[in-house]
């Protein structure tokens, strides 16, 4: 994608406890400090509770801590993930969605336990909800639970077998429509970008979401290909979107720490930040 210079670099995409990261913000912007990043997007599913400390924590460095978040949607019967950037994350109806929507994880996951449960495997409520939750309780949470048990030897299994879509343990999201996820987003002043599009496979969507608002695609990431980068940074270019990237670090969730794996430039940052400045002055 780039070189790298030491020191110029952000990773738009970090995950902490809060949501199905591993990491305390503390960690996250102690990981990303000795990464010499000089700014990480913290951007939860569904929440907005690691920001705060993640900000607290980086405030004797020159670590940059961009508040954002990823809300599950959907356009027509198709997950998508929508990051927002530079978000006001204490704007009253933000909280307030994100609370019911935290509730209604909570009632999706009792409703995954129990399908487990008929499936023969012993997981109860507690083994979930005694992690520290403070933020969302998410598959993740649930598979590692079903690793500890040693009911899978992998997430990835976990999700191949039980709890991935279609599968006989998963429940859908209620669902929240893209138009009005990215209006959460704009309404608090953030920028609303299409997460991973080559993970989630919504190509054909993409004019779909650029019509209901979205401002950029997250071009680089994990787990996209070079084929993937280069077609997506097409997209940006046909519809004048911006261009984004991150590593979606989630701690050691994944097998391992991905911060700063992949990484966009300050200009980047510099570029979705105006773009927040002119939605909050509409």
């Amino acid at each position: 994608m780039m070189s790298y210079n030491k020191g110029n670099f952000a990773d738009l995409h970090v995950h902490t406890i809060f949501s199905d990261g591993m990491f305390l913000p503390e960690e996250a912007v102690k990981t990303a400090v000795g990464l010499g990043l000089k700014a990480i997007a913290i951007t939860d599913h569904d929440c907005i509770e690691g920001i705060t400390p993640a900000m607290e924590a980086a405030k004797n460095t020159d670590l940059e801590i961009i508040p954002g978040i990823e809300i599950s949607a959907y356009v027509e019967d198709t997950e998508i993930h929508l990051l927002g950037y530079f978000l006001d994350w204490q704007e009253p109806s933000l909280v307030e969605r994100l609370n019911r929507m935290k509730e209604n994880r909570r009632k999706r996951m009792m409703k995954m336990i129990q399908r487990l449960q008929e499936q023969g495997l012993d997981i109860s409520e507690q083994d979930v909800f005694e992690i520290d939750l403070r933020g969302t309780v998410g598959r993740l949470h649930l598979a590692h639970v079903m690793m500890e048990k040693g009911f899978i030897s992998s997430t990835k299994e976990a999700f191949g077998k039980y709890i991935g879509g279609g599968k006989p343990c998963f429940v859908q999201h209620k669902r929240l429509d893209c138009t009005e996820a990215i209006n959460m987003v704009i309404k608090a002043g953030g920028v609303p970008v299409l997460a991973h599009p080559g993970v989630s496979g919504v190509d054909k969507y993409i004019p779909v979401l650029v019509e209901a608002g979205i401002k950029g695609l997250e071009v680089y990431h994990t787990d996209h290909s070079s084929a993937d980068n280069d077609r997506y940074l097409k997209l940006t270019e046909k519809y004048s979107l911006l261009v984004t990237g991150g590593s979606d670090c989630h701690g050691m969730k994944k097998g391992s720490i991905l911060m700063g794996r992949v990484r966009v430039s300050r200009d980047t940052v510099a570029k979705i930040r105006k773009e927040s400045e002119k939605i909050r002055a509409r």
